[in-house]
């Protein structure tokens, strides 16, 4: 594949902010590449050559980007500092002075993913004397060889400032309109182009305003499709490159289902790349552990009593502390560690004196520990909140310094692996009881997180009250049973925390569910006010019932938000702002992603204010702020 076809894309997914447009450009883009370019194409659209948790950097500064820049276009370095200086980004100074060179030597060489791809990689190999004018060698030969377009986006991946906003999620749903069957309902055929598209206002290849219809729209003609009635009709579906059933609902939940089995697949393999081959070509994708690459956590889900969470996990269960602190995946091979956050970054070099803690209190030369990693105050010796250790795991510069001052202790609450054998599938009570033979306590060193097996509401509630005594979040509940699921929020685990002051807050807009949620508005946008206007401030999706009879459901909710759609775009709706909710939460966060300039951790909606409360009374934004400068002592 030609890199000018992917610096086109670039191009198109810069120009829209919309996850819609994104989402289809990026499809269009894998279903007709072929499977050997993906591995390209799917790292080089993330802005990158190699995974977030690969310690492996390009190792390219702005001044090493400068040079190259005027060694391949023959521009002075002054000259090109200069033009810097006025656009701000290197990007376009380098797709600037390509150009005109183009147009001086009309002298073009095509540039293939793969060339882009390996020059970078190598860049990464490259270290001792020489390294740096080999390094400048290798991005001055693809700008020489590139044209304008395809010069910009060079620079922006090698600085790592792409900027073309493709996150997970729009990845995920990419790779299954790439290579799953439509399915129509949830898709449709636009009526000036006859472009397979979803349900848009307007269509995503020709831009034109659409009417769509289910009914009408399930009743045309689709060449090589699968009409189905029921799920349990949905086999061998890969040979269909339509799927069409006249029930709305069941068409949801079809197209659901194959988000969640790419999601799945991702899980499992922590690899896009993987991913997208792995259901191109319809093969199974098993958990592979392998020292050094990182598997994603296991997740909790939350409960709001206790009674609910003993229904969920049956009895004995395990309960543990809920620490405050950060997750830390802890990899050793023999005398090699990796950590990973978790968000899968490796902050090995935070964290190596933790090293020597690992060496001596660890009898194992390899393993895979699941821990919390806890701050305390160096001269009181008293715990610290996550705020005081999120500078730790950021910090570059001064590392060693920043250590004293804020030394970690290791809390193990989880073991994947142990030489040689993985242990994801071993019950939980047995992975705990491996713990306790390999690990040697040493407080303020590591620990392993205090538990209890018990049968007895009684204990977990006194246990739940010496933990926040402690100054911890809360407690986990476990299901003695449960094997390791990776990335899944799963009721093997369930966290049980207070909350703060209930908000009531007004819903804005809503989204479809998935699985048996599919045909439900089940995720909601709330909102504060604040001088006259409605700020978004968070996304609920917890908190209602999945039948009636068990309290207000997501039925019911649905059923009330309809006639409040404004506005439709697939599985996003907008809503006038009617319903107003009491909405609980774990802690608000300042956050970019919300109008309102915060984000509310872990809401759930607990009831339905809309009979007794007017929408001028629902939450401002003065109280979010109130609150967020009152929790865990934080002041203003």
């Amino acid at each position: 594949m030609d890199y000018l076809e992917l610096a086109k894309i670039y191009e198109k997914l810069e120009s829209t902010t919309k996850r819609l447009d994104k989402t289809y450009i990026i499809s269009k883009l894998l279903s007709k590449a072929h499977t050997d370019d993906i591995p390209y194409i799917i790292n080089l659209l993330q802005g990158r050559v190699f995974p977030i948790w690969d310690s492996r950097k390009l190792g390219f500064s702005s001044r090493l980007i400068l040079k190259a820049i005027s060694l391949s276009t023959g521009s002075s370095p002054e000259h090109v500092e200069k033009l810097w200086a006025e656009k701000g980004d290197l990007g376009i100074v380098a797709e600037s002075l390509i150009h005109k060179k183009k147009q001086t030597t009309l002298f073009s060489k095509k540039l293939t993913v793969k060339k882009v791809y390996d020059n970078l990689q190598e860049l990464a190999k490259l270290e001792g004397e020489g390294a740096v004018a080999k390094k400048i060698s290798l991005v001055s030969e693809l700008l020489t060889a590139a044209i304008s377009l395809e010069a910009k986006f060079i620079v922006r991946t090698v600085l790592e400032q792409l900027r073309v906003g493709v996150a997970q999620g729009i990845l995920r749903d990419a790779i299954a309109w790439a290579y799953f069957p439509k399915v129509i309902g949830i898709f449709f055929k636009c009526n000036e182009c006859s472009e397979i598209i979803p349900n848009t206002e307007k269509c995503l290849n020709c831009n034109k305003i659409q009417e769509f219809k289910f009914k009408e729209e399930v009743k045309k003609q689709f060449k090589n499709s699968l009409h189905i009635s029921k799920i349990e009709d949905l086999k061998n579906f890969r040979k269909y490159d339509f799927i069409i059933t006249e029930d709305e609902k069941l068409a949801r939940e079809i197209y659901n289902s194959f988000m969640k089995k790419v999601q799945d697949t991702y899980n499992l393999c922590n690899d896009f790349v993987e991913t997208a081959i792995s259901v191109k070509e319809n093969k199974e994708v098993k958990i592979k552990i392998s020292l050094g690459t990182p598997i994603n956590p296991m997740l909790a889900v939350r409960a709001d009593t206790l009674d609910e969470a003993f229904e969920a996990l049956g009895k004995p269960l395990l309960v543990e502390y809920k620490l405050d602190g950060f997750r830390l995946q802890i990899h050793k091979d023999k005398n090699k560690y990796w950590f990973y956050t978790r968000r899968l970054e490796n902050v090995l070099n935070q964290f190596k004196e933790l090293i020597d803690v690992l060496n001596k209190y660890v009898k194992s030369d390899s393993y895979i520990l699941d821990c919390e990693v806890i701050g305390y105050d160096s001269k009181s010796d008293k715990y610290l909140p996550f705020q005081n250790m999120s500078q730790r795991i950021k910090r570059k510069y001064d590392i060693e310094k920043i250590a004293k001052e804020v030394p970690v202790e290791i809390n193990v609450f989880d073991i994947l692996y142990l030489d040689g054998k993985t242990l994801l599938h071993e019950p939980q009570q047995k992975r705990r009881k491996i713990i306790e033979k390999i690990i040697k306590e040493e407080p303020k060193k590591i620990v392993i997180v205090k538990g209890l097996i018990t049968d007895s509401i009684d204990e977990v509630n006194k246990f739940y009250k010496k933990s926040l005594r402690k100054g911890n979040e809360g407690i986990m509940l476990k299901n003695l049973h449960k094997e390791y699921n990776p990335g899944r929020l799963v009721e093997g685990w369930i966290k049980f925390k207070p909350n703060l002051e209930p908000l009531d807050l007004v819903i804005t807009g809503a989204t479809y569910g998935e699985g048996k949620r599919a045909a439900y508005l089940s995720s909601y946008l709330l909102s504060c006010q604040h001088n006259g206007k409605l700020l978004e401030c968070g996304m609920s999706s917890s908190g209602l019932k999945e039948k009636k009879e068990k309290g207000f459901s997501y039925d019911e909710m649905t059923k009330l938000l309809i006639p409040l759609i404004t506005k439709k775009e697939a599985r996003i709706v907008k809503v006038r702002p009617k319903i107003i909710v009491e909405v609980l939460y774990e802690e608000i966060q300042k956050s970019p992603t919300y109008s309102s300039g915060y984000a509310l951790r872990f809401p759930r909606i607990t009831r339905l204010r809309t009979m007794d409360k007017p929408l001028k009374d629902i939450a401002t934004l003065k109280d979010i702020e109130n609150i967020y400068n009152k929790q865990r002592g934080r002041k203003k």
